[in-house]
């Protein structure tokens, strides 16, 4: 097993140099789990921003050979709850499959003040 951290270049990068976005944890047979931190992203409204935070976790997978669709857990934090619908409609048009364990709470503040949604994933990646 072969452990890594990674900001990987074609990718938005983080917003702070105190992290690292993705650890990728490798098997022996080249497959992996992938553990994304929590992103966020810019917009006026919680639609906008969960697009822009799907964005962002599709070009962090994908950097790694995987997709969202390798996605096994997906962590939500909402600085509203009430607008869970509203997150909702926009997750759903990203994760298509069978949907990935999950868990969302509501947080009274994220990292930055303007941020309405966090989410962070774990996806299971075939090898290579």
């Amino acid at each position: 097993m072969q452990i890594s951290l990674d900001n990987p270049a074609s990718a938005p990068q983080p917003l702070s140099p105190y992290y690292s976005q993705v650890a990728r944890i490798e098997h022996a047979d080249g497959s992996a789990l992938l553990f994304v931190s929590g992103q966020i992203a810019e917009g006026a409204t919680l639609t906008e921003q969960t697009r822009g935070v799907f964005e962002t976790l599709t070009a962090l997978l994908e950097a790694h050979g995987g997709g969202l669709a390798d996605v096994v857990n997906i962590r939500t934090y909402l600085t509203d709850i009430s607008k869970l619908d509203e997150y909702g409609a926009v997750r759903r048009e990203f994760l298509t499959g069978t949907p990935p364990t999950s868990m969302t709470f509501e947080a009274a503040r994220l990292f930055r003040p303007e941020a309405l949604v966090e989410v962070e994933v774990v996806a299971a990646v075939p090898a290579r």
